[in-house]
């Protein structure tokens, strides 16, 4: 008896004494983590959104923004602005009329890229020549050298950062150390690594000096990273898809290009829930979906316009189109080998990329007296609600969902809105 009892007490023991740093390591916010939502630049949320909401609160960043706001697991949200003096990166409540925590000033030009927060607030975000990460404060934890300007960096496996910049440069970090894991890998041979600003003007537009223009997409499911990527001289953009192994070297590799895209990819790719599929603009005015093990296309979809942002995926497969001038809201199914239209609405003009959850989708329209934030239900794409943004000018650039059911919106003039459930 006394010998069971000193068996079970050795095994406990042994139990309790297991490797529990798991819950330590890095991982996406439960918010809006970073610009598309996701790591798979899904643009879905997994919550209940709001059907109505109520305008609670504007501010101006007194600047340009250009990518979208990140939400965390509390109420943080952080803002990549990009000003001519004063603060640029910026992290206010969201549940407190955005009253600013605090503020810290990067080296302007990396306005497109957005910050990402983690499960523990703390943020990432790059700047030319340069990746830092912050801590729920505005010291600084760490920062590290790149060669160029990391696109909108995203989490790996937990504790593992993923950073791919405008010049093509790939690297892996160590995200609580800030050390690099593994080795770099490139994508483009003979970048000068002193010029980190070389050809930043061409990746809003995805133009040619801008090899990596948009931001990457991860997926877990099948540890494939897929990009778009504009090689030198070449005649347009190709995407190009890594796999990621975990704990082994090397840490990522090169494993296909595909050129099937019609015109090259437009804006930033989006992979399915599953990881198998990649569905991405092409510049013909086609949707676009290929195979992630090998880059093969699988089917294209005439939209009839020219997205200007990636399309929206939720997990059961709706896939809502881009927006952008003269772009209507249209929603497609994916069917395997062809893409059946869900529904189509011509009477909206999307000027962002639709952000989705079950019940609701948003996205800021035109409107007869400016822009407008929409609600609209993903199954058949009525309209629930429609909301004005008083004042706002430019262009929007995107509407996070945070996970309190939270809706901000900003426009390149530097408004930001925040909306609650009403």
């Amino acid at each position: 008896m006394a010998a069971a009892a000193a068996a079970v007490l050795v095994t406990l023991t042994a139990t309790s004494c297991g490797n529990t740093d798991s819950w330590v390591q890095a991982h996406p916010a439960q918010g809006w983590s970073a610009q598309y939502g996701d790591a798979a630049n899904s643009s879905f949320a997994p919550v209940e959104g709001a059907r109505t909401l109520r305008l609670d609160w504007i501010r101006s960043v007194k600047g340009q923004v250009e990518s979208q706001v990140a939400l965390g697991s509390g109420s943080y949200l952080a803002v990549n602005a990009q000003s001519a003096g004063g603060c640029s990166l910026m992290v206010w409540e969201n549940d407190n009329r955005a009253r600013q925590r605090w503020c810290s000033r990067l080296w302007q030009g990396g306005g497109i890229s957005s910050p990402l927060f983690d499960g523990f607030d703390n943020l990432y975000v790059g700047q030319p020549g340069a990746i830092l990460s912050f801590p729920p404060t505005q010291w600084i934890r760490w920062r590290n050298p790149v060669i160029g300007l990391p696109q909108t960096p995203r989490l790996l496996s937990p504790g593992e950062l993923l950073v791919v910049t405008h010049l093509g440069q790939v690297l892996v970090y160590d995200a609580h150390r800030g050390s690099v894991v593994g080795t770099a890998l490139d994508l483009v041979e003979g970048v000068d690594p002193t010029d980190s600003e070389r050809g930043l003007a061409d990746c809003q537009l995805g133009r040619p000096r801008c090899p990596v223009a948009a931001a990457p997409a991860f997926s877990s499911a099948t540890d494939v990273v897929v990009t778009s990527l504009w090689q030198p001289d070449a005649p347009g953009p190709e995407l190009v898809g890594l796999r990621y192994r975990e704990g082994q070297t090397p840490l990522l590799s090169r494993d296909w290009t595909s050129t099937a895209v019609g015109g090259g990819p437009l804006g930033s790719p989006v992979l399915s829930a599953d990881g198998a599929t990649v569905y991405v603009n092409g510049r013909d005015g086609h949707l676009w979906a290929l195979n992630t093990t090998d880059g093969t296309p699988k089917w294209s979809f005439a939209l009839g316009f020219q997205p200007q942002t990636p399309p929206s995926v939720s997990p059961e497969g709706l896939i809502v189109s881009g927006g952008g001038p003269d772009t209507t809201l249209v929603a497609v199914k994916d069917a395997g080998d062809h893409a059946e239209r869900s529904w189509r609405r011509d009477d909206v003009a999307p000027l962002s990329t639709s952000s989705l959850t079950g019940p609701a989708g948003y996205t800021v329209a035109r409107a007869a007296d400016g822009m407008a934030l929409v609600v609209f239900d993903p199954a058949d794409g009525h309209t629930l609600n429609s909301y004005p943004l008083p004042g706002a000018t430019g262009y929007p650039v995107g509407v996070s969902i945070g996970h309190d059911r939270r809706i901000v919106a900003a426009t390149s003039d530097g408004r930001v809105f925040g909306f609650a459930p009403a």
